[in-house]
């Protein structure tokens, strides 16, 4: 399992969300990010989840 950081800002830039969790692969953390932000209806704020290495898998502005 691979480390992955979903952190979602306000557009103040006030942190909202800032938490990790883990995935099999990069797929599987594109999956489970979109269902954590639908699930905070945080899908149309600035947000972005990154691996433990640092490559960005999913991001909006």
């Amino acid at each position: 399992m691979k480390a992955y950081t979903l952190t979602v800002y306000e557009s103040s830039g006030e942190k909202l969300l800032d938490e990790t969790f883990e995935a099999e692969n990069e797929k599987e953390a594109k999956k489970i990010g979109v269902l954590r932000l639908q699930d905070m209806n945080y899908q149309h704020k600035t947000y972005r989840c990154v691996s433990s290495l640092g490559k960005l898998v999913l991001f909006n502005r």
